[in-house]
């Protein structure tokens, strides 16, 4: 599977490239004028790119508020919810709530269950009688 080439990884390319030139005798004003601006962008795009991981969006924002609301509404059930149910408790689509909920699974903060008829349900770790250290 090939990798994807960054932005950074290609200037970091055209940087030696134009290195090798000159150290290979085409030594002239432009060509360190080329690194210079290259290493420039470089700079620039690196703290683009640190800037943005650290902030989040205005939707993962919204989104952390309603995984709040989605553990709220789990702390008043010990058999879980089903996801539409949640979803109708708190006004959201199905879909959203399907997404958050699965990322609150990976992350260990939910716990998906599966009920009678094969329904899922999603309950909190705590209130997972289920589990193996529960005595």
């Amino acid at each position: 599977m090939d990798k994807k080439m960054t932005y950074t990884a290609a200037l970091d390319n055209a940087i030696q490239a134009v290195n090798s030139i000159i150290a290979h005798g085409a030594d002239n004003d432009d060509m360190h004028e080329t690194i210079n601006k290259l290493t420039a962008l470089k700079e620039q795009l690196t703290k683009r790119n640190t800037a943005k991981s650290g902030k989040p969006t205005k939707t993962q924002r919204e989104n952390a508020e309603v995984k709040t609301r989605i553990h709220e509404c789990l702390t008043h059930t010990l058999q879980g919810l089903r996801c539409g149910e949640i979803a109708n408790e708190l006004g959201i689509s199905g879909q959203k709530c399907s997404a958050l909920l699965s990322q609150m699974v990976k992350v260990g903060e939910v716990v998906k269950r599966e009920g009678e008829k094969r329904v899922t349900l999603f309950l909190l770790p705590e209130n997972d009688c289920t589990r193996e250290d529960v005595e």
